[in-house]
């Protein structure tokens, strides 16, 4: 008899915390998520095993599409003298040293209206402390092409303006960039002392040096809906100038999924296009 009763009870206990479980884990979080490192985020953004394609859109509207490609840098393995396994012989899943990461940008996008698409690519590498080291970006239309590359190590930037094969260049420092008068005056835009604190913004006019975005990333692992189906995530966003507001909705793999932008500007991952995303 007691054999009889024992098994359903142990059969009954052991639904009734799994039920328990699953209530705490799909129902009962804290709204908003539970907080994460940034750090973490960025670092699965920039070693996620795929690529992430969005669509450009405004209002729902499309505008055309961005892809991100992440990449690892290692150090390359080098050959050993005499005989032996050659270069890339070694046992499989070895993990060499990181040296760096890439980030990989391209795209187009046609604004309403325009008769002609832009064109962009981009590439962004860090150091192995996922400290940005270079950035470059070209945007085409053509016959005009406007590039702007940034170097951390020599603290400069350079702007490239004007057709294909006639375009004028500009290099300026990073300190260079703190004087608004002087870059205008470089750029063939001169402005008469004391005129910019009509022209810009009080941040920038008043004490360029100083200027701070005021960005302040939070980060989020939370339930994301799409369609019918639920899928952890991470949550991130950000405040531009304590105005504006930056958010992006990321794969537990780094894979971008959504961001938002102002202005109701949004992109979204062409694999999730057709689905509705909710909270």
């Amino acid at each position: 008899m007691l054999k009889r009763v024992w098994f359903p009870l142990v059969a009954l206990f052991w639904v009734a915390m799994n039920v328990l479980l699953w209530r705490a884990e799909m129902m009962s979080r804290p709204a908003g998520g539970s907080p994460v490192l940034p750090d973490l985020v960025w670092e699965r953004m920039l070693t996620a095993p795929d690529d992430s394609t969005l669509e450009i859109r405004q209002n729902d509207r499309k505008l055309g599409w961005l892809r991100w490609v992440p990449r690892v840098e290692e150090e390359p393995e080098a050959a050993a003298p005499g005989p032996g396994p050659a270069a890339g012989d070694g046992p499989e899943g070895l993990v060499r040293r990181i040296t760096g990461y890439t980030v990989v940008l391209d795209g187009n996008l046609a604004p309403p209206d325009a008769a002609q698409r832009y064109r962009f690519s981009g590439q962004i590498e860090f150091d192995a402390a996922k400290n940005w080291q270079s950035l470059q970006l070209r945007v085409t239309l053509r016959p005009q092409v406007w590039e702007f590359r940034a170097d951390a190590r020599s603290q400069s930037v350079t702007f490239k303006v004007g057709e294909e094969a006639h375009a004028a260049e500009f290099r300026f420092t990073f300190a260079e960039l703190a004087q608004p008068e002087a870059l205008l005056n470089a750029l063939g835009l001169p402005v008469p002392p004391g005129a910019l604190q009509y022209l810009l913004p009080p941040a920038l006019a008043g004490s360029p040096r100083k200027l701070a975005l005021g960005l302040n990333w939070e980060a989020r692992s939370d339930w994301l809906q799409i369609g019918s189906a639920r899928a952890r995530a991470y949550r991130v966003s950000a405040r531009l100038l304590d105005k504006y507001e930056v958010r992006l909705v990321l794969s537990r793999v780094g894979e971008i999924l959504q961001v938002e932008l102002p202005n109701q500007i949004s992109l979204v991952s062409d694999a999730l296009a057709d689905f509705p995303l909710r909270p």
